[in-house]
């Protein structure tokens, strides 16, 4: 399951979208999330179904591998799931003893597990076509107007990148503690949810340790090369727009204001 887990992972390949600018993929991360809140409308999810499908096509990311990382948070969607289907008061559709399913219970159901895969799929693209040190700029570079407001800009995009790179660090690190402990004859899977939480801790100490130990390393390799912030620092690969790039916004615009008509014209409808 750890091996699924595919957010803060790059996959290396030649394609249009990994030659973008990372502003232009943040913008288009940032403005796809949006899109997604905008209403339960069957059309405003096939808009975005369809610009999802572009991007990973154009990514030449292969989609088993985009949606390999949906295993990590089955859990999470079908709480999120059962929880708008059960909660959600409206038109009694089915009575199950205490519960009751509704119909409005049902279509929030149905629109808040697409809305969550989508949002997995999406964020997943960014970080797979995307290297950390590309985030690092893009972000730096994107909200360099916070820097009026005395915003620590560059250091909350380094530190957004770090942790996103050591969550396949982590994952490794896990996988080959729990790989240790089996050899050792520990067992995770047998037991109730107590057991098998307690059966965790074995699995815990020593990945803190290890995760402290990674950081105070990070730290005194960034000490050792004389990491001091932003201040004059330059970079070997300045972020420069293309046609490319500006095509990319364009067509990133015209999705916005497509998605935005609909939005306006269905208001609350579902289809």
């Amino acid at each position: 399951m750890l091996k699924d887990l595919t957010l803060g992972q790059y996959y290396p390949e030649e394609s249009p979208i990994h030659r973008l600018d990372p502003r232009v993929k943040l913008a288009g991360t940032l403005v796809f999330i949006i899109t997604l809140f905008f209403g339960q409308s069957v059309w405003l999810y096939l808009g975005a179904f369809l610009y999802l499908l572009i991007v990973i096509r154009l990514s030449r990311v292969p989609l088993r591998y985009i949606v390999r990382g949906l295993k990590t948070i089955v859990v999470l969607i079908l709480l999120s799931a059962l929880f708008n289907l059960f909660l959600t008061p409206g038109d009694i559709l089915v009575k199950l003893g205490p519960l009751t399913i509704t119909t409005q219970g049902l279509v929030t159901a149905i629109f808040m597990v697409v809305r969550l895969i989508f949002l997995i799929m999406g964020s997943s693209i960014l970080t797979l076509t995307t290297t950390p040190n590309q985030l690092t700029d893009g972000m730096e570079r994107g909200l360099s107007w916070l820097k009026i407001f005395r915003v620590p800009v560059h250091e909350i995009a380094m530190m957004m990148t770090i942790a996103l790179r050591f969550i396949p660090i982590l994952v490794d690190e896990t996988d080959k503690i729990i790989k240790a402990q089996k050899a050792r004859g520990a067992d995770f899977e047998s037991g109730n949810i107590m057991q098998r939480a307690r059966a965790m801790i074995p699995i815990l100490v020593p990945l803190f340790i290890s995760a402290f130990r990674r950081a105070n390393d990070l730290a005194m390799a960034m000490e050792a090369r004389c990491y001091h912030g932003s201040e004059g620092r330059t970079r070997m690969k300045p972020l420069v727009y293309t046609k490319n790039d500006r095509l990319a916004y364009l067509g990133l615009a015209l999705y916005f204001a497509l998605m935005l008509a609909i939005f306006i014209t269905l208001g609350s409808r579902v289809i």
